[in-house]
C-alpha cells in the first residue's frame, strides 16, 4: 500500500478557534468543511492532543478562520508549533477580532470566518469529528484559500542542508522540517515543533 496516496487528497488550512472555563485558544486544522446547507452544518475533525479540542468539546462552539494564500508562516507557527496548555496564543497578537459569538477569529492571512456550536459530537480514536451549525459567517477579502499544497510550496521555509553529519540516517518533517537523526523514526515520535505525528516525516539522505 502506498500511503503517499493520501497526499493527493485536497486540503484547506484554518485556524479553529474556542473558549471554555476562562481559557481560549486555537489551532491549525485541515479538515473542515460543509455537510449540509439546509439547515447550514459544517464539519471539524480535531486531534484530541489539542488543547483547542478540550475547549470545542467543554465550551460546545468555535469559529474557523479560512487561511488563504496571503497567510504568513509566523500564523502557522504561532497557531501550530505550540501548544494553549503552555502559552497564551492571543497575548500581543493583534491580527484578530470577537465574533458575535465571543469567540476569536484570525482577520490577517485569511479570506473568511464561520461562527458555530455543536450539535453533535463522533469519537474518531486519535481524533474527535464535531458536527455544527452555523451560526455566523462573513467573508474577510478576495484572495484565494490556502491549500495544503500551497503551504508547501509557497509558505513553508524550504529546508536548508541539512546540519546531521555526513553518513546519518535523517527523518524530516515535512510540516515544519525538524530533523530527527537515526536509523529508524520511532513509530510513536511527535514533532517536537509542530506536533505532527512520524506519519508526516520523511526519510533523507545525507
Amino acid at each position: 500500500m502506498d500511503q503517499k496516496a493520501m497526499y493527493k487528497l485536497t486540503y484547506g488550512l484554518f485556524v479553529l478557534t474556542a473558549q471554555a472555563g476562562g481559557r481560549e485558544s486555537g489551532c491549525i486544522i485541515n479538515t473542515a468543511g460543509q455537510v449540509t446547507s439546509e439547515p447550514n452544518r459544517i464539519s471539524i475533525a480535531v486531534n484530541k492532543a489539542n488543547f483547542t479540542h478540550d475547549l470545542v468539546k467543554e465550551g460546545g462552539r468555535f469559529n474557523v478562520s479560512v487561511l488563504s494564500e496571503a497567510a504568513s508562516f509566523d500564523t502557522f507557527k504561532r497557531f501550530g508549533f505550540q501548544s494553549g496548555r503552555d502559552v497564551d496564543k492571543f497575548a500581543g497578537y493583534a491580527h484578530c477580532a470577537r465574533a458575535e459569538n465571543g469567540l476569536y477569529y484570525v482577520t490577517e492571512g485569511t479570506n473568511a470566518f464561520i461562527s458555530a456550536t455543536v450539535e453533535q459530537a463522533l469519537d474518531l480514536g486519535s481524533h474527535t469529528l464535531f458536527i455544527a451549525g452555523v451560526d455566523g459567517m462573513e467573508v474577510l477579502s478576495d484572495a484565494p484559500s490556502a491549500t495544503y499544497a500551497y503551504y508547501q510550496a509557497h509558505i513553508k521555509p524550504q529546508p536548508q542542508k541539512s546540519a546531521a553529519p555526513a553518513g546519518k540516517t535523517v527523518w524530516r518533517c515535512k510540516v515544519c522540517g525538524y530533523e530527527y537523526v537515526g536509523e529508524e523514526l520511532p513509530a510513536g515520535f511527535i514533532c517536537p515543533l509542530c506536533k505532527h505525528p512520524a506519519s508526516d516525516f520523511e526519510k533523507v539522505t545525507v
